[in-house]
């Protein structure tokens, strides 16, 4: 705010008053404000002021509910609501600051932020508040603490500040520049000069920066450029207060008279729709502040220094009832703002107090605001106790006194005889594994202890639970050292060693010896490998995507389920979803919600996956379901889905869609009902259920129906009441999915605490029936284990630790009731035999669902985490790959497939294992839904088709397509040859013997498609010369060995035969599927960057026919000139 042309009574607040305060009463302070109030030795109210108990709060209306003094005679210089929480900062000409905590203005903390200067502007951050004096700017904790101290130029003047985003921040003030300062590197990273010095307010809205000047005039200035595109000229003498909402500006300030500056009546009002002014405002009261207060309508509200407030819409007309006075101890109203929530009005006045206005009895400053931290009671320091029989207790936490005489531990020499410990047995790992060679042993080094470093024990019972033994070689490297890791060597994170040969020498046999194929993790956003994996695995999802087919470019069905046929025809080798992935990036939705992760932010870790993840499930279900919705296909791409999905829905939407009545209850008795669907649910925990150390049994079923049928008090217009009213919003189930999708939201140590004391009741409870006993004020020691693991325990040590960390059940049974409720209940095995088959309480609206696949969050400091899968492969699958009938849960880790015990897909410790998502499946599914796949790729993809090149014309054709008498036949030859262009370079680094080591190979794309006819009267001739489309970043084109030039792959310039990524690989895809034989040089790689998955029977590569063992291969160039005598490349390398 501009002070220039203000009442000169504030002249006499001398700078020297305000260094410190004086505990006497200032003579302009009325005496009868403080009569009830408790000043400290500093002079600083101890307690609010509460308004006389006849004041009576009417809803709607504005009246004053406190008044409290923040320091005694200092002007309040600035007052700020804040963002975060419940929370009223005042700033005075003295530099201090204070808050004041909720309505009742309780003081929550009070500090010096500087020491001659006034606080001019505050701002709330999520871990502090920002102070802007003359020339400093500080970053304080709330409590006090300062975070950092920045201080500017000696010569600056600053009075604003604008925070544009969580990290930059705007400064400006009576120079002529804009400084921005980023608050994560506390650095000013750039400064804009501006045209008219004296920036003193500013503003923003998603279209400009508003810069309110001295001069009277406001600038609107570009977001990105910061450039000035609109200016108002809008007093001729200063401004004193502006504000925007919508498309309204509205601003206040003095006009030039012959005897000064004058107080202007008039608001100036401006569309900035038009960027022209509208009809000024005139006002009753002499206006020095102003703010929108959208409630209702966009209402004004003007202050003037005299303590008078008017409500006004900025295109009617000012009425004067609509006045109210705000009574200040002292002459002036120096400060106003209004909460986030537009239920309280504060004013400042000149002699430091503080006036609340609400509209309401219990007013909140902000709609949703966190909880406030308040300090703990100072605590008594004591010694803490010592436990003698600890046999490694310090004797040095025992306060001696210093003295001279002879210790009793100094024993002679002759009464003291050495003893020294016994070696420790040798690792049963090393003795399994020892190779001996005469009488010497050699055996790999398991890593299972500290280099260097051997542990003693103290007893004997210690080597059952030596810590460093649960320690195991990591997939990672051998290089690394376990640092007593917790994580199971097949939960961390796996990487790919590449060598000179790159993948082609890497054992990934090593860590899958299924049949099964892995997914590779060096693709970016291919966090969701596990996610892809539970999709597939789920038999009616497979069927139906693999069916689907339309024309769209980058559609995720069709991505999808090309990757599901590349996984069907793997026999263990690990695939990739690069196209998938491709197509992922493109979708303008994955982007807005934060799915697109940067390379450095997946390589460090710094994305939280678990909820990344959880989004993206959301995300994949939706965007199917709007894939699968497509009906209208041309005839070339119609597939065999039709049977699966009926008029207006799809089949994802029949899998996974859970119909809902949604009923909103006003406290006036009005009743809203609505129907809606959704493809999950997120799991809702029991408010404070983790505050209760009792350890309270809660069955995750009644989590489970607590979170399907959610009852929660909310804000929500009422058509009755014609406002927003506290409504009860609940819903009920109409229609179960065949799939039920959870997300689990373990996303704090709050929701974490649950599951571990869930997880420990269930053990309790667990141990109790089988007639076990445990201790409840020690841990499990190793002779209790023994006897519950004895006949006399009736319960086995392997059974105890499958009971352990377990909390979600198998299979959950729901039923629908007639009142449209929901009963959910954990369903074991021998609940079947009680109850009777599940298929049979199917007819009465009963249904079992069993866990399908679980998605847990691996945390790891050192990797910065992972996710995997547990999923429950079912028979179908088993008879594909390996040829017989059964169930089998297995851990996917990215390439890293093994199967595990079905207790450990259930099993959460949640200090490295959280889990994020749920799959259950309604028994007896796969009966219900027609399986057969039919490809639906026909022949006529390869027919001729129109270029995506405007410039290409028939003279430049490179080929002549397929006629349908050419249709290629089983066995037929095809020659093959595909070019490609860099999209990221490799990343490499250097060893210390002068080798070098690749940590991320070159990330390529392909760019050109050549298939020549391998038989027939146009042998030699090509049927496809496609050159590839792309819409991302080539970094090298590769030109001397492509051929591929700039420009090539550009739609606007290019010459070329043009087509999608999608289109060539339809084609590739039907001649596969057709069975031909592909003859070229290196098609393993050309394979691979295409993202098909060819059987090897049906590749002919002279890479491979022409290799002699233990020999290096041999190039193209090489065979062409000994062969054929050809050069090839030369035109190439001639460019």
């Amino acid at each position: 705010m501009n002070f220039e042309g203000l009442d000169p009574g504030l002249a006499e607040y001398a700078p020297a008053m305000h260094s410190a305060l004086d505990p006497v009463l200032d003579a302009h302070l009325n005496p009868s404000l403080l009569q009830n109030v408790e000043l400290d030795p500093e002079g600083v109210a101890l307690e609010a002021l509460p308004v006389q108990e006849s004041v009576h709060i009417m809803e709607g209306v504005y009246s004053e509910l406190h008044s409290v003094v923040a320091e005694v005679g200092v002007p309040v210089s600035v007052s700020h609501f804040d963002l975060h929480e419940e929370m009223l900062w005042v700033g005075s000409h003295g530099g201090h600051a204070t808050s004041f905590f909720g309505p009742a203005l309780e003081r929550y903390s009070s500090f010096q932020v500087n020491g001659s200067d006034d606080i001019r502007q505050i701002q709330s951050l999520e871990n502090g508040i920002l102070f802007l004096t003359k020339n400093n700017l500080k970053y304080m904790a709330r409590g006090g603490l300062i975070i950092f101290d920045y201080l500017l130029d000696e010569s600056e003047d600053m009075h604003s500040l604008l925070l544009t985003d969580g990290s930059t921040l705007l400064v400006g003030g009576l120079q002529n520049h804009i400084l921005e300062i980023d608050l994560n590197t506390v650095q000013e990273t750039q400064k804009y000069a501006v045209e008219t010095p004296g920036v003193t307010i500013m503003r923003q809205t998603n279209r400009f920066f508003f810069c309110g000047h001295t001069s009277g005039k406001v600038s609107l200035r570009d977001l990105r450029t910061f450039k000035v595109e609109h200016e108002f000229d809008a007093f001729s003498g200063s401004l004193s207060d502006f504000d925007v909402h919508g498309n309204l500006l509205a601003a206040c300030g003095f006009s030039s008279r012959l005897t000064g500056l004058a107080c202007d009546r008039f608001l100036k009002v401006y569309d900035l729709r038009m960027m022209r002014a509208i009809t000024p405002l005139q006002v009753h009261v002499d206006p020095a502040f102003l703010r929108f207060i959208p409630t209702y309508t966009s209402r004004l509200a003007i202050i003037s220094q005299s303590g008078q407030c008017q409500f006004c819409e900025p295109t009617g007309l000012a009425n004067p009832a609509d006045i109210f006075h705000v009574n200040p101890v002292g002459p002036l109203l120096m400060t106003f703002d209004v909460s986030a929530s537009k239920q309280a009005l504060a004013f400042g006045d000149s002699e430091g107090c503080v006036h609340l206005w609400t509209d309401s009895p219990e007013p909140s400053f902000n709609p949703y605001s966190r909880e406030t931290e308040f300090a703990l009671p100072c605590l008594v320091d004591s010694l803490p106790p010592l436990d003698w029989s600890q046999d490694l207790l310090p004797l040095s936490l025992i306060p001696v006194p210093l003295t001279t005489d002879t210790l009793l531990s100094d024993w002679p020499a002759a009464n003291s005889a050495p003893a020294p410990r016994r070696a420790p047995p040798v690792d049963a790992e090393i003795l399994r594994t020892m190779k001996k060679v005469g009488f010497i042993g050699y055996a790999p080094n398991p890593r299972t202890r500290l280099r260097n470093q051997i542990p003693y024990r103290l007893k004997e019972s210690d080597s059952e639970f030596d810590s460093f033994s649960q320690v195991t070689e990591s997939p990672i490297g051998r290089e690394e050292e376990p640092h007593l890791h917790m994580v199971s060597k097949k939960y961390r994170k796996v990487t790919i060693k590449y060598s000179k040969l790159g993948l082609e020498d890497f054992d990934f046999k090593h860590y899958n010896k299924t049949l099964f194929a892995g997914l590779e993790p060096h693709i970016p956003n291919a966090y969701c490998n596990c996610m892809i994996q539970v999709l597939y695995f789920l038999e009616p999802v497979r069927c139906l995507i693999q069916n689907h087919l339309c024309q769209k470019e980058f559609c995720l069905a069709c991505e999808l389920g090309f990757l599901f046929h590349m996984l069907d025809l793997s026999r263990g080798d690990p695939c990739q979803g690069s196209n998938f992935l491709r197509a992922f990036r493109t979708i303008p939705e994955a982007s807005a919600l934060g799915l697109i992760l940067a390379d450095s932010d997946e390589a460090s870790g710094k994305g939280n996956l678990a909820r990344l993840i959880q989004r993206w499930n959301r995300f994949i279900l939706t965007q199917l379901h709007q894939d699968m919705q497509e009906l209208e296909v041309p005839q070339a791409y119609r597939g065999a889905g039709g049977s699966f999905c009926s008029s207006g829905d799809s089949v994802i939407g029949q899998l996974f869609s859970c119909e809902m009545e949604n009923c909103s209850l006003c406290r006036c008795g009005s009743e809203t009902v609505r129907a809606s669907s959704t493809l999950l649910f997120t799991l809702s925990y029991p408010e404070g259920g983790t505050s209760d150390k009792t350890g309270k049994n809660c069955d995750f079923a009644q989590v489970l129906k607590r979170s399907i049928c959610l009852e929660q008090n909310t804000q929500a217009w009422c058509d009755n009441c014609e406002k927003y009213q506290p409504t009860i919003q609940t819903r009920n189930i109409r229609h179960l999915p065949d799939i039920l999708v959870i997300n689990c939201e373990v996303n704090s140590l709050k929701e974490a605490d649950f599951w571990r004391m869930q997880a420990e009741v269930a053990f309790k409870m667990a141990i109790k029936k089988h007639g076990g006993e445990i201790s409840k004020n020690k841990e499990f020691a190793l002779a209790d284990w023994k006897e519950l693991g004895s006949p006399e325990g009736m319960l086995m040590c392997s059974s105890i630790e499958e009971l352990k960390n377990v909390w979600l059940p198998f299979s959950i049974r729901m039923k629908m009731t007639k009142n449209k409720g929901l009963d959910v209940c954990n369903w074991t095995d021998g609940d079947e035999i009680q109850w009777g088959p599940a298929r049979a309480e199917e007819e009465h609206g009963v249904y079992v669902y069993d866990l399908m696949a679980t998605v847990v969050h691996i945390l790891d400091s050192r990797t910065g985490g992972s996710l995997v899968a547990h999923i429950k492969v079912g028979e179908t699958y088993h008879q594909r790959k390996e040829g017989v009938t059964h169930q089998q849960w297995y851990l996917f880790n990215d390439f890293l497939i093994e199967p595990i015990d079905k207790h450990e897909a259930v099993q959460f410790d949640m200090n490295w294992k959280v889990p994020a998502i749920l799959y259950y499946v309604k028994r007896n599914l796969n009966s219900k839904y027609n399986l057969n796949i039919k490809n639906p790729i026909e022949a006529s993809v390869l027919l001729a088709e129109a270029s995506l090149a405007r410039k290409q014309r028939k003279t430049h054709t490179t080929f002549i397509p397929l006629m349908l008498n050419e249709m290629p036949q089983v066995g037929d030859l095809v020659g093959l040859d595909a070019e490609f262009v860099t999209l990221n370079e490799e990343e490499a680094e250097l060893r210390s013997d002068g080798t070098k080591s690749t940590i991320k190979p070159s990330q390529m794309s392909v760019a050109r498609i050549t298939c020549v006819r391998g038989q027939g009267p146009n042998e030699g001739i090509p049927f496809i010369d496609d050159y590839i489309s792309t819409q991302e970043q080539v970094v090298d084109y590769l030109t001397q060995y492509s051929g591929i030039k700039p420009g090539d792959l550009d739609a606007k310039i290019s010459s070329k035969h043009l087509t999608t990524l999608k289109s060539t690989y339809l084609k590739l895809r039907f001649l596969i599927d057709i069975g031909v034989k592909f003859v070229g040089h290196g098609l393993q790689k050309d394979f691979r960057v295409i993202n098909l998955m060819v059987p090897k029977d049906q590749v002919l590569d002279t890479v491979y026919l022409f290799h002699m063992p233990r020999k290096r291969m041999i190039s193209l160039r090489f065979l062409a000139w000994y062969f054929l005598d050809a050069a090839v490349f030369s035109s190439v390398l001639a460019l």
